[in-house]
């Protein structure tokens, strides 16, 4: 491992033990309760010496030159007489209740801690999400999105968890152990460390094959994730176009990759902890050949030579957990760094400091040129127009011309004009913050978002202060959404299920449109708001879309020409650039691509 990815390591493990600070006494405690638990391990063995050389009637292995030093006593059987005997049993009932004691403590402390921190990084990390800019979403894959606040966590909190009572109490086990046999036999324990540079040269190796591996099992998990909520979400046209066979080869890919990777992870654990076993077992065998030196015969008894045997034997599964922890551990770092990597990008950039109560709803671009993120190609080219207080303007062209970057450039959810810039009364965007900006803009575009919860949640969703359920009606009414809903039996406690599956699609976009009008903000952007109507519901809805845009700056884009043929001001858009521009009547005579659109639409 080298010096920059050692200090890679202890950086991302101090910055998640940052997140233990406000549970000091819960990690003291977990602490001493770890500690405890070894030392009481180490306790036990180190009775062992006196239980022995003063519980049997003869000394074992005095040193005599005459006496066999594994000779268990001239006398044979145990002392009667000694006191040894009668408090042993007394000792080890004591010592295994503070021993469960003890275990209880960490094991209950660590798992709080635990649960703590894991619940407070999901937060995080969703209210992160809450923050950064839509281009950013726009670029990730959803399933990874999604990875990181339930895969990568849970990896963090086994780290945090379980890995972490691993560590302390085998660690304290096993330098306990190291202490009694040094007390004990400082020469028959110098064998020991024969294999420590062995066994931490393993460690080091497949630390950082565990870690690569982890990093590359996150992103599998994460193929994993985008390809089933890509099928569930697809599911009516995986079945309609009998698509089932494709998307089951597609799982069966990421699904592999993922095995594949998980596999790589298990070669690694499967060759790291036999292959530590059979290094303690080496040294096992040093220390019985170096017992049966004559130069050490003299020095031990039976009771020295089973307490160093027993010490030996109970370091060998702390060792062992400690390897094997190792992978579990190494998964939390690389975790760590993906989730940290995440919080550390840049939120949405909020410059602003202008905020207004309400604004009049003047709305201008002035010679805009935008390009997305990462494309030379130009989006928007020159973009003039003004919208006045209470006017509508429409805007329409093909798929892809720029009509929605238009929307979008005025929420502000992408940034970083070319050139030129967007006012609102006479204010420039940029100079709002955000908040105070969307507020002052009520969105309903093609693709309708809406929660698993009632009719009237979804229509008061996120409005300032608290919504009166008559509010919520004249809304639901103006958008003509009360000629379904009180058809059905709950009404507007009516639950509707995610993304509102319960509702058909004229539906949906109805509580959208009642949710924008409940909102009541000046400035409003229609997306396709009509897209999902049928030709009846679209009549019927235009009435109440007429309604709402009264004294509201409107900006409509749309296919359907006939829902803005009472547009005060029409902008047709094509590959960026604003070609033609005027009202219904003045473009049908200018016999250019809005005469050719309408005359496809209805013919001529």
């Amino acid at each position: 491992m080298t010096e920059s990815t050692k200090s890679e390591v202890w950086t991302v493990f101090r910055r998640l033990l940052g997140y233990l600070k406000p549970l000091k006494a819960v990690f003291v405690f977990a602490v001493l309760g770890l500690a405890t638990y070894a030392l009481v391990d180490a306790t036990f063995i180190a009775v062992i010496k006196p239980f022995i050389d003063e519980g049997f009637g003869g000394q074992a292995g005095q040193a005599t030159s005459n006496i066999n030093t594994l000779d268990l006593g001239t006398s044979g059987g145990f002392n009667a007489d000694n006191e040894v005997l009668f408090y042993a049993p007394f000792v080890v009932i004591g010592l295994f209740t503070l021993r469960g004691l003890a275990n209880f403590v960490s094991t209950y402390s660590i798992s709080y801690m635990s649960a703590r921190l894991i619940m407070d990084m999901r937060q995080q990390v969703f209210e992160h999400y809450l923050t950064l800019p839509v281009s950013y979403m726009d670029s990730e894959n959803t399933g990874n999105l999604i990875s990181r606040v339930t895969y990568d966590t849970e990896q963090i909190a086994r780290a945090t968890g379980s890995a972490m009572i691993t560590i302390i109490r085998d660690s304290i086990t096993v330098i306990g152990m190291l202490g009694i046999m040094f007390y004990y036999s400082w020469k028959l324990s110098l064998c020991i460390l024969v294999i420590g540079p062995i066994i931490g040269y393993v460690i080091a190796t497949v630390s950082k094959r565990f870690r690569k591996v982890s990093k590359n099992i996150q992103a599998a998990m994460g193929n994993v994730t985008a390809a089933t909520e890509q099928m569930l979400k697809g599911h009516k046209n995986v079945l309609s176009f009998g698509g089932q066979e494709t998307e089951a080869a597609r799982f069966l890919k990421v699904n592999d990759q993922n095995r594949y990777q998980t596999m790589k992870l298990a070669m690694a654990q499967s060759v790291s902890q036999p292959l530590v076993m059979i290094i303690g077992s080496f040294a096992l065998a040093f220390v019985l050949y170096a017992a049966s030196i004559d130069s050490l015969k003299a020095e031990l008894t039976a009771g020295t030579f089973a307490t160093i045997l027993g010490a030996m034997l109970a370091m060998l599964q702390p060792i062992k957990n400690l390897t094997r922890v190792n992978a579990e551990f190494q998964r939390g770092i690389a975790a760590c760094t993906t989730v940290f990597e995440l919080l550390d990008t840049s939120p949405e950039v909020d410059n602003g400091t202008y905020q207004v109560e309400r604004v009049q709803g003047d709305l201008s671009f002035n010679q805009v040129n935008f390009s997305y993120p990462g494309q030379e190609k130009a989006a928007l080219k020159d973009i003039n127009f003004t919208v006045e207080q209470g006017k509508t303007i429409a805007l329409v062209g093909r798929s892809g011309s720029g009509k929605s970057t238009i929307a979008n450039l005025v929420t502000r959810f992408y940034t970083g004009l070319s050139e030129g810039k967007i006012t609102l009364d006479g204010v420039n965007i940029d100079d709002y913050t955000l908040t105070c900006l969307r507020d002052q803009v009520a969105l309903v575009s093609q693709q309708v978002t809406l929660f698993n919860d009632s009719i009237a949640n979804n229509i008061a969703y996120a409005y300032s202060g608290e919504a009166t359920k008559e509010q919520i009606i004249e809304a639901a009414t103006l958008a003509h959404a009360m000629e379904f809903i009180e058809q059905l039996p709950e009404g507007l406690d009516t639950q509707i299920g995610e993304d509102g599956v319960m509702l058909s699609g004229g539906q949906r976009q109805r509580i959208a449109i009642a949710r924008a009008i409940l909102r009541n903000s000046p400035v409003l952007i229609l997306d396709e708001a009509t897209s999902a109507l049928d030709t009846e519901s679209e009549k019927a809805i235009q009435l109440g879309l007429d309604n709402l845009r009264h004294n509201r700056t409107s900006i409509v884009i749309a296919h359907r020409l006939s829902t803005i043929e009472s547009a005060d001001q029409i902008l047709v858009v094509d590959q960026g650039q604003i070609i033609e521009r005027g009202d219904h009547q003045s473009l049908l005579e200018q016999d250019g691509m809005y005469a050719k659109l309408y005359q496809m639409q209805f013919g001529s």
